[in-house]
């Protein structure tokens, strides 16, 4: 591949390497291996189930420690909404007024989702603003039949010189309709937050966001600051950060030919949430608590959302002491053979770790190693929701080219559906990921892993993609829960549904965990 000079300033500005850029192109034509499933990670085999006298114990851990701790939110909150509005989109597009009834648009294109839409119209937190437009910029508003009303109102949430909600961040649209304001989903993070990673009366939240949206969250936090600290007798410290250009990748045509812009510069496209482990990366704290930004509740379900993390974070902290005097006994003490076993039992019981079955033969030496490989990393508690259909990841046994099993969160992009055996295991999950992580990433002597030693590079995948209706491949790193953590020591545990309410299309905000009423 020949690179201009215009290209390597491109790349040196994105702080890109020729060798990065080669590499990527490379993985494009060897192709990436799909993962190796060995089964689904089952109750009783890998996701912990817990009784509600449990539950309450882990609560009052994680309450009577976290004064002590650093705790930190980290959202992902960089997408637009676009793509919760698509069905709208294609309505807008092949939509023709003097041709068809909406009725008839329905029928023939069997537009359920849009159905669902206009018949909920005015359940929907946006309504009253939408109306309120339309009725002061279009004076014959009110003159309008019905099918000329639903397709201005569609009109005045997609079009970029109206309301444009399609343009905003996800976090900033209006999520939840309650009696005299709308709240967004950033606004509920805040809300959330406050009932379980605040310490000393203070939250601290850390945004990843898209640059150019700096400016509406600082203004959004601006607004609803003093109202939502009053509220919850809470301070809170925000704090934004953005993918990084570094972590860009190119996109190559169904041929493998490098995609270019109409300029001729090179094309890059975001690489995906896996990019994010540079932000997590940079953050210092004892205790993070990962959730995404459609994930969130009106404020009825906030305090059962509550319970469960902070149950989360309590099995956390109640394994973490105990992983951390282990290691520190690793590095300090002479240990005897049955300190050692202790230790591998407390790796296989406690953190699922699958120890090799050649480890008895080992020297005490080479045991001793081996065991403080296994315990000197992150760690990772997981929320695991009973599988519902939702489309996305989940938790399975994962065996790699070195046949060592371990447990992972794997996306569905990652798995050969083509193999009968590995779609099989598939059939037989029984969760779903519904991204509800607690993390450590501090070893025990309080110093900061470097989380980029524990990812798995092999499980970034190829995806298919559009460009000006070009047909593209476009790669995406190891996702953040998923490849980017291979390597962290990982726990599951099962969480109640009401954990779970991400908004992938505008008619999720319909579902009762949305509703105030």
């Amino acid at each position: 591949m020949n690179f201009s000079k215009e290209d390597t300033i491109l790349l040196k500005q994105k702080g890109l390497s020729l060798k990065k850029i080669e590499q990527q192109l490379e993985l494009f034509k060897t192709g990436l291996p799909f993962v190796n499933l060995e089964r689904a990670a089952t109750a009783d085999d890998g996701i912990l189930q817990f009784s509600e006298e449990k539950t309450i114990q882990l609560i009052k851990k994680y309450d009577a420690e976290k004064e002590k701790l650093e705790v930190v939110k980290f959202v992902p909150a960089s997408g637009a909404a676009t793509r919760m509005f698509k069905f709208l989109f294609e309505f807008s597009k092949k939509y023709k007024s003097k041709k068809q009834t909406v009725n008839a648009f329905i029928n023939k294109n069997k537009a359920s989702s849009l159905s669902l839409f206009f018949t909920a119209l005015e359940k929907f937190p946006f309504y009253n603003t939408v109306i309120n437009y339309l009725k002061n910029h279009d004076k014959n508003y009110k003159n309008l039949n019905n099918d000329q009303k639903l397709e201005a109102f569609i009109a005045a949430v997609l079009d970029d010189d109206k309301l444009s909600f399609s343009q905003y961040p996800k976090g900033l649209l209006p999520f939840h309709k309650y009696r005299n304001h709308l709240a967004s989903a950033f606004e509920e993070h805040l809300f959330e937050a406050a009932l379980y990673a605040s310490t000393n009366g203070k939250a601290k939240l850390h945004f990843t966001i898209s640059e150019k949206h700096k400016d509406k969250f600082t203004n959004e936090f601006t607004r609803i600051q003093n109202i939502v600290e009053q509220k919850t007798n809470t301070k809170f410290e925000i704090s934004f950060s953005y993918q990084k250009g570094a972590t860009d990748t190119v996109a190559v045509s169904t041929k493998n030919e490098i995609v270019r812009e109409q300029n001729g510069d090179l094309y890059f496209r975001p690489s995906g949430h896996g990019a994010l482990i540079e932000n997590l990366n940079d953050l210092d704290a004892d205790i993070i608590f990962i959730k995404n930004i459609d994930n969130v509740v009106v404020n009825k379900y906030q305090a059962e959302v509550a319970k469960h993390k902070k149950m989360l974070a309590g099995l956390l902290i109640e394994v973490k002491d105990q992983a951390f005097n282990y290691a520190k006994d690793l590095d300090e003490k002479e240990l005897k053979s049955t300190d050692i076993i202790h230790i591998a039992e407390f790796l296989i019981s406690k953190l699922n770790v699958v120890i090799s079955p050649e480890f008895e033969k080992y020297s005490t030496q080479y045991q001793i190693e081996y065991l403080k490989n296994k315990i000197d990393r992150p760690i990772r508690v997981c929320g695991m929701v009973k599988n519902e259909g939702e489309p996305g990841g989940g938790p399975f046994w994962v065996k790699d080219e070195g046949a060592n099993i371990s447990l992972q969160i794997v996306e569905s992009a990652q798995i050969d559906k083509k193999v009968k055996s590995q779609k099989n295991i598939v059939k037989n999950a029984t969760h779903f990921n519904p991204v509800d992580l607690v993390c450590s990433t501090k070893n025990y002597k309080g110093e900061s892993y470097d989380l980029h030693k524990y990812v798995d590079h092999k499980t970034a995948f190829i995806t298919n993609k559009t460009k000006s209706g070009q047909e593209i491949k476009a790669l995406e790193l190891p996702g953040l829960w998923n490849g980017s953590m291979a390597n962290w020591n990982t726990i599951f545990v099962e969480v109640p549904l009401v954990t779970f309410n991400p908004v992938k299309t505008v008619n999720d905000l319909l579902k009762p965990t949305h509703q105030v009423s």
